[in-house]
């Protein structure tokens, strides 16, 4: 099965431009990737939250995600490798979630 790395904000929930306490779930993607990983698919969620500020965003970003009922394989906020790269600033994000209904 395929490595998945996604992006948290704007890919499966809203992109608050910092404020991530009011980031909102979005459940059909939550569940799109929720699905691949009970299929045996790795999903890595990135951030890059605190990349800026200098902030550790770590453990609150793992309690949100587990709050939403994200299943997942690993949170990174640094970079990896990777099969497939889902970004809420990459055109193919959209193109994607249009294909499988979302």
């Amino acid at each position: 099965m395929s490595k998945f790395v996604v992006d948290i904000d704007g890919t499966i929930c809203t992109d608050t431009k910092g404020d991530y306490q009011e980031a909102q779930p979005i459940v059909e993607r939550i569940n799109y990737f929720n699905s691949l990983f009970d299929q045996g698919a790795e999903i890595v969620y990135w951030t890059g939250r605190g990349a800026t500020s200098g902030i550790d965003w770590y453990d609150f970003t793992k309690n949100q995600l587990d709050s939403w009922g994200v299943k997942y394989t690993k949170l990174r906020t640094d970079k990896e490798s990777y099969d497939f790269w889902m970004d809420d600033k990459c055109v193919n994000t959209l193109q994607f979630f249009e294909k499988i209904g979302m």
